[in-house]
C-alpha cells in the first residue's frame, strides 16, 4: 500500500515574454472551459434527487468488525479489513448479508473472539442474526467472501478467505451450512494470505470453479514491525509493506464435479501474472467471446487481466490491454474493482480504487482488445484525497446509465496525527453518470450518510428490499456494518433478472444479459466477486428510464446457449430458467474459432 501518484503537472519555463503570454492564454482557456463544463454539469445535476438512509442499526446489524489495532498497527495484516456479501441463502427471494470479521494480534479470551455473522433478511426491513443456527461461527483473520452454487443443488454456497486457512461452507438447504474445506480438498499445506475471491466456470463444464487472490507470503516472525522504524508515511512510523515483502501467488481451483477441487494454478498459467499483491477480484467477459475472464486489482504492482484462452489456460494481458497502470504509466496501489458498461458501447469497462494521493482509475473498454484510461477525461481525476477500497457501478436513479459508489478509509490509523490527510475515517464518494460523457461528484449534495466519515473497506451492492433500487452494505473497521437503503422519488422504471442455470452452472455466473428497450441495448453480467473482497447480488438489475416495457431480453448462458424473451413487464423481479426461452443466434457473437473482436 505504498502511495503512488498519477497526477501530471505541466509547467512553462521561459524568460521570453511571448511564451509566458501563450501560457497565460492557455491557462485562461483551460480555466474557462473547465468553468463552462462545470456549469453545464451542475445544471444537469440539478434535477437529480436521490438519497441514502443508513438503516443498518435499525435493521439489526449490530455486530462490530474487529480488525487490528485502533490507534496504531504493528504489521500489515492489521490494515486490510474485511469484505461483505449479499446472498439469498434460503431461497426466499430476499437478500441476506454475510459479514466477514477479523481479529487482533494479542488475541481474545476463549469464547470472546469476534466471529463472522450471517443475517437473515426477514422481508420486512429487519434482519435476524442466524450465525449460530446456520453453523457459521468462525473466528480468525477473515478477509473476503464470495458466493456460488458449486454443487448445483439449488442453494448458494459460501467461500471465506483468510490470512490463514480459507474455508468453504456447503449450503445444506435447511438453513445450515457444513464446513467442507477438508472434504473439498481445499486445505492449504502452508499459511497463505487469501484476499479477493470469485466463483466462475472457466472451462464451461457446468460446475463452478474457484479463484482466490493472495496478497503476501507473510511470516510474522520475519517481517519488520512498525517499532523497527524502517517504514514511514509522511514522517510518521507505520506498518511495513507490501514493498520488500514476498508477494503471494493467486490460486485457481477446478471443480471436479464430485464435490472436490483440484489446484490447477500452474497448469492454467494463473501464476504467470505480471504483478502480485492481489486484492480485489471480479469476473467479466472482457472480449465478448462468451468465456469468462478475471480482473485482479494489485497493490503497488501492475494489475492483472486474465484472458481465458478457452483451452483451460489464461494469459495476463493487462499490460498489453492498457488496464494495469495509471494514465502516466505508473503502478498504483490497487484495492477494489468494479465492472460495468458505463458508456453503453457493449463492452465491459473496469474501475479500480487506489491509494490516497492518487486518483481512482477508469479503463474504458474500446472493444478492440484495448482500454483507454478515461480517468481525467470524464471527471474522475478531481479526487485525490481519498483512499479507496470497495466500489461498484449502480444505477442510482434507474435512468439506464451506470453511476459509481466508492467506500473509503485510510490504511494507517496513525494518519490522525497529520493535518494534511483526509483522516483515517473518510467519507464515501458518489459519482453520477451524465450519459456516458462525464461523471459528477455528487457526494456533498447527497449529504449524510455518504459524507459521514468511516474507516470503510469492503462493500456489496444489491436490492435488499426488492423495491427496484440498488442498496449498499459496507464493512467498517472497528464499527458495525452499514446498510445504505437507496431512496429515489423519480418514477423511472426497472427490471431485475434472476437467472437459473440447468445445463450451465446453477448460479449462472458468467451469463451475459442484453436488455433491449426503445431501440437501445443495455448489457450486464452475472459475476463472481467484485468490489473489495466482497460479493454483489447475483441478480442482474437494469434501470429503464421512462421505458414502460422491455422490447426483448437476450441471455447468453455460461455454456454459450443463447435465448430470448419478449413481452416482459417492467418494475418486477423475473426468474428466467435456462432452456425456457426462444433460442437464437446473435449476429454480433464472436465465433468460437476466432479471436476477432466485434462491436455491439
Amino acid at each position: 500500500m505504498i502511495p503512488q501518484s498519477s497526477n501530471t503537472c505541466i509547467s512553462f519555463k521561459s524568460s521570453g515574454g511571448s511564451r509566458s503570454w501563450a501560457a497565460g492564454v492557455l491557462s485562461l482557456f483551460v480555466a474557462w472551459t473547465g468553468l463552462h463544463a462545470a456549469i453545464s454539469v451542475s445544471r444537469e445535476a440539478e434535477s437529480f434527487k436521490v438519497r441514502f438512509a443508513n438503516v443498518g442499526r435499525k435493521a439489526g446489524l449490530d455486530a462490530v468488525t474487529v480488525f487490528g489495532g485502533k490507534e496504531t498497527n504493528k504489521y500489515l495484516p492489521e490494515t486490510t479489513g474485511c469484505g461483505v456479501a449479499f446472498l439469498d441463502y434460503n431461497n426466499d427471494g430476499f437478500l441476506d448479508i454475510f459479514q466477514v470479521n477479523g481479529s487482533v494480534l494479542e488475541g481474545f479470551p476463549k469464547g470472546q473472539e469476534p466471529t463472522n455473522h450471517l443475517y437473515r433478511n426477514r422481508g420486512d426491513g429487519t434482519l435476524e442474526d442466524v450465525t449460530q443456527q446456520a453453523r457459521l461461527v468462525q473466528d480468525g483473520w477473515g478477509q473476503g467472501a464470495c458466493v456460488g452454487d458449486y454443487d448445483n443443488d439449488g442453494y448458494v454456497d459460501l467461500f471465506v478467505s483468510y490470512w490463514g486457512q480459507n474455508q468453504l461452507y456447503r449450503n445444506r438447504g435447511d438453513g445450515t451450512f457444513e464446513n467442507v474445506t477438508r472434504k473439498a480438498n481445499l486445505l492449504s499445506s502452508r499459511e497463505r494470505w487469501g484476499t479477493g475471491c470469485a466463483f466462475l466456470d472457466f472451462d464451461r463444464d457446468g460446475y463452478l470453479d474457484l479463484f482466490v487472490a493472495n496478497y503476501i507470503d507473510f511470516d510474522i516472525e520475519l517481517a519488520p514491525d512498525s517499532k523497527s522504524g524502517l517504514c514511514h508515511y509522511k514522517g510518521i512510523t507505520v506498518a511495513c509493506g507490501p514493498a520488500g515483502l514476498q508477494g503471494g501467488k493467486n490460486i485457481l481451483y477446478r471443480n471436479r464435479g464430485d464435490g472436490t477441487f483440484e489446484d490447477v494454478s500452474e497448469k492454467s498459467r494463473i501464476v504467470a501474472a505480471s504483478g502480485t499483491y492481489g486484492l480485489g477480484v471480479s469476473t467479466l467477459d472482457f472480449d465478448n467471446d462468451g468465456w469468462i475472464d478475471i480482473y485482479v486489482a494489485n497493490d503497488s504492482n501492475p494489475s492483472a487481466l486474465y484472458r481465458n484462452n478457452r483451452d483451460g489456460t489464461f494469459a495476463d494481458i493487462g499490460v498489453r490491454a492498457g488496464c494495469s497502470y495509471s494514465q502516466d504509466g505508473k503502478t498504483q496501489a490497487g484495492m477494489g474493482v468494479a465492472v460495468g458498461d458505463y458508456d453503453r458501447n457493449g463492452f465491459m469497462d473496469i474501475f479500480k480504487t487506489n491509494f490516497a494521493g492518487d486518483t481512482s482509475t477508469l479503463y474504458s473498454n474500446m472493444g478492440t482488445g484495448l482500454c483507454e484510461d478515461m480517468t481525467f477525461s470524464v471527471g474522475i481525476g478531481v479526487n485525490t484525497r481519498w483512499l479507496g477500497w470497495g466500489a461498484g457501478f449502480l444505477d442510482l436513479d434507474n435512468d439506464s446509465w451506470l453511476d459509481l459508489f466508492l467506500a473509503n478509509g485510510h490504511v494507517y490509523p496513525e494518519v490522525s496525527q497529520l493535518q494534511t490527510e483526509a483522516g483515517y475515517k473518510q467519507r464515501k464518494v458518489v459519482y453520477r453518470n451524465l450519459k456516458g460523457r462525464r461523471f459528477e461528484d455528487i457526494s456533498e449534495q447527497l449529504g449524510p450518510p455518504i459524507t459521514t466519515p468511516k474507516a470503510s473497506r469492503g462493500c456489496a451492492f444489491g436490492d435488499f428490499d426488492n423495491d427496484g433500487s440498488t442498496d449498499i452494505v459496507t464493512n467498517n473497521v472497528h464499527d458495525a456494518i452499514d446498510l445504505f437503503r437507496l431512496e429515489s422519488p423519480r418514477q423511472n422504471h426497472w427490471i431485475t433478472i434472476r437467472l437459473v442455470g440447468t445445463q450451465s452452472n446453477r448460479s449462472a455466473i458468467g451469463a451475459r444479459v442484453r436488455c433491449v428497450v426503445r431501440g437501445s441495448m443495455l448489457i450486464e453480467e452475472v459475476r463472481g466477486g467484485g468490489s473489495y473482497l466482497s460479493q454483489n447480488d447475483l441478480r442482474v438489475h437494469f434501470g429503464l428510464g421512462e421505458a414502460s416495457s422491455v422490447d426483448r431480453l437476450e441471455v447468453r448462458w455460461p455454456n454459450g446457449l443463447e435465448e430470448e424473451w419478449t413481452g416482459l413487464d417492467v418494475d418486477q423481479i423475473v426468474t428466467l430458467k435456462e432452456g425456457s426461452g426462444r433460442p437464437y443466434k446473435s449476429s454480433n457473437q464472436r465465433e468460437s474459432s476466432s479471436r476477432a473482436t466485434v462491436s455491439n
